[in-house]
């Protein structure tokens, strides 16, 4: 995993926090969904995991006339040469180990929901017929947040599908630097498998069987349900958030700390791993209210002062 870091920085530059919680991400086999504006390497990012992870890598970019057939495919009328007549059926990208939906929010509901079904079952129904996706499997989705005429936000509930929510900001200047100039030169930098699909699918086993102490789960639950209106103990809480982080977030915060122990060539996750990961888990399952954000507070600055307590 250290040379799949390495040989992604070669490639993406000024990006690491960004690599490091997508390869959390897929350690722990859930989704992600990057959130950056235009031009900060999110494509380029999956093509690079693609090569390096040794995985079928396909995408899709969403457009608000993209239907459901046009991601999990189609059953078309074949006739054979002794004139009998069978429907086959003709798997769509979704069925790579590796997929990226461009702008999932220009994707119309009806569409964003059966990639989000496929996300959440592993498999694809088509006229009555299931057929499984190909292990492993992974979407990253990417929202541009500077746009929104003709998007459909995502809905809380299909939010709730992607283990981290990550936001991608803009490189550094250092980074910026060296991204202009081994970009636009002669020669460049070009990605090279280090695992195989195998490998990455035994990673994933290994991160389910790393122990977690019992302070590390008592954090856990303490910060995700700190963070709910219902359960709270803090008051500026129950003022300003609208819903809070249901139990699929004290579940991803425990897989994705795990795989960070195991990203970093540790034994088991400390607490420091939970509140690294804190604001990627939480920031997509809960809300402010309107008096909040009126107020001009922001999600991860009062996820900020709900890890206090754990530091």
């Amino acid at each position: 995993m250290a040379l799949v870091r390495e040989r992604i920085g070669r490639i993406i530059f000024g990006q690491d926090d960004v690599i490091d919680q997508t390869l959390v991400t897929l350690l722990a086999g859930g989704h992600v969904l990057l959130i950056g504006v235009p031009g900060l390497a999110k494509t380029r990012l999956v093509e690079t995991l693609g090569i390096i992870l040794g995985l079928n890598e396909k995408r899709i970019q969403c457009t608000p006339d993209l239907m459901p057939a046009d991601i999990l495919g189609s059953e078309v009328l074949e006739e054979d040469e002794h004139h009998r007549r069978s429907f086959r059926f003709i798997p769509g990208p979704v069925f790579s180990q590796l997929l990226m939906a461009d702008e999932i929010n220009r994707a119309s509901p009806r569409t964003q929901s059966a990639l989000l079904q496929a996300m959440q079952e592993r498999r694809v129904s088509v006229a009555g017929q299931y057929h499984p996706l190909p292990e492993p499997f992974h979407v990253l989705a990417t929202q541009n947040p500077l746009e929104q005429e003709g998007t459909y936000p995502l809905p809380e509930a299909q939010l709730d599908r992607f283990l981290l929510q990550v936001d991608v900001g803009y490189p550094g200047r250092d980074a910026e630097r060296r991204m202009m100039i081994a970009t636009t030169g002669a020669e460049e930098e070009r990605p090279v498998a280090v695992l195989t699909a195998a490998d990455l699918l035994d990673a994933q086993r290994l991160v389910r069987r790393v122990p977690v102490g019992d302070g590390v789960v008592d954090g856990i639950l303490d910060l995700v349900r700190n963070s709910r209106p219902e359960t709270t103990s803090l008051p500026e809480v129950r003022a300003n958030v609208a819903w809070g982080p249901g139990p699929r977030a004290s579940q991803a915060l425990m897989l994705a700390a795990r795989a960070r122990a195991v990203l970093d060539g540790r034994l088991s996750p400390s607490l420091d791993d939970v509140l690294a990961l804190a604001a990627p888990v939480l920031r997509h399952r809960m809300a402010l209210n309107f008096a909040a954000r009126a107020d001009g507070l922001t999600l991860d600055g009062l996820i900020e002062r709900l890890c206090a307590p754990l530091r």
